[in-house]
């Protein structure tokens, strides 16, 4: 049996399963999720803290930051990284 994958990217491999874009929307969502995370924590905020200064809840704050939920608006990440001192860019390539 031959492997038709052998020898080809992951991206291809994306690609001919129909999934790269979702995956390629997760992966982003995930990044940025963990770089605000991180930035919370390097600035010795609560969620708590964070949620406040974004003038939201902790619930929506823990679903923003939440890898799995690949489901937000742009203008919370936006809000995010606007309360951390932080800019949110966004390219499309």
């Amino acid at each position: 049996m031959t492997n038709p994958h052998i020898g080809s990217s992951f991206a291809e491999f994306l690609n001919e399963e129909g999934i790269h874009d979702d995956v390629t929307a997760l992966a982003v969502k995930r990044t940025i999720a963990w770089q605000l995370d991180q930035a919370r924590i390097e600035q010795g905020l609560t969620k708590q803290d964070l949620a406040a200064r974004m003038h939201t809840s902790r619930s929506q704050l823990d679903r923003l930051l939440d890898p799995g939920n690949a489901q937000i608006r742009l203008d919370t990440p936006k809000r995010a990284a606007d309360a951390l001192g932080r800019r949110l860019v966004i390219e499309l390539v």
